[in-house]
């Protein structure tokens, strides 16, 4: 990479024009550092992003997986992985320091990050105070491929020992389409129901996939019958 021109180089290029000018690619490449015999970094990355197909799939890959690539190793892996956490936190923290309706595209980035591309089902609450600010995203149940058993005792239990004013739930469908299923939307009449009796909103419940992200409250599905 060293004999290109200035210019074409992505840390050169990353100085000059900003991290927004620079391909996906030439990202990944700054991460990668050096290439292999007979190929630059940014060919290198090239390479990955057509082998997982889009840079979402590369993220979440497996070692195992990474590692198959020629000239990738555990180290390098690492670094990507690590990048990809700080984005994560950086998105979680976000939601800690301002109102969620005042920023409600970080909900859907920050659900999609954290567990869009997972091979198995994850039950997600997010936990709101007054101000609806995080007070936490937590884990609270984890299933197969299509399906996740859901305690709504659980959920009141653990919004309440948060002391929460309000909550957003979310889950995933590795198998693809984030519409919801009649056993969601009863979930989510149950859950608005439970909640509003001790007091707590229940102001969305978000599906993610990799192909998609659905809102109950964007479609107009939150109203309890």
């Amino acid at each position: 990479m060293t004999d290109w021109p200035k210019m074409e180089q992505p840390r050169e290029k990353l100085r000059a024009l900003g991290a927004p000018a620079l391909t996906d690619a030439e990202l990944l490449a700054i991460f990668l550092r050096v290439g292999v015999k007979g190929k630059t970094a940014v060919a290198l990355a090239e390479d990955l992003l057509y082998h997982f197909g889009s840079l979402p799939r590369l993220l979440s890959c497996t070692p195992e997986e990474f590692t198959q690539i020629h000239g990738m190793g555990i180290s390098k892996w690492s670094q990507i992985q690590a990048a990809y956490e700080l984005v994560k936190r950086s998105l979680e923290e976000s939601l800690t320091q301002d109102s969620i309706f005042s920023s409600p595209s970080y909900v859907r980035e920050f659900l999609q990050a954290k567990f869009g591309r997972l091979p198995h089902e994850i039950f997600l609450c997010l936990h709101l105070d007054s101000r609806l600010h995080l007070i936490e995203c937590q884990e609270l149940f984890r299933g197969s491929l299509t399906h996740t058993t859901v305690y709504p005792r659980e959920i009141l239990k653990e919004a309440l020992a948060r002391n929460a004013s309000a909550l957003i739930v979310a889950h995933n469908h590795p198998s693809g389409s984030p519409l919801p299923s009649v056993a969601d939307q009863e979930l989510t009449q149950m859950l608005c129901k439970a909640l509003q009796l001790v007091d707590i909103s229940l102001l969305d419940h978000c599906i993610v996939s990799t192909s998609g992200f659905f809102s109950f409250s964007d479609e107009g599905l939150m109203n309890i019958d």
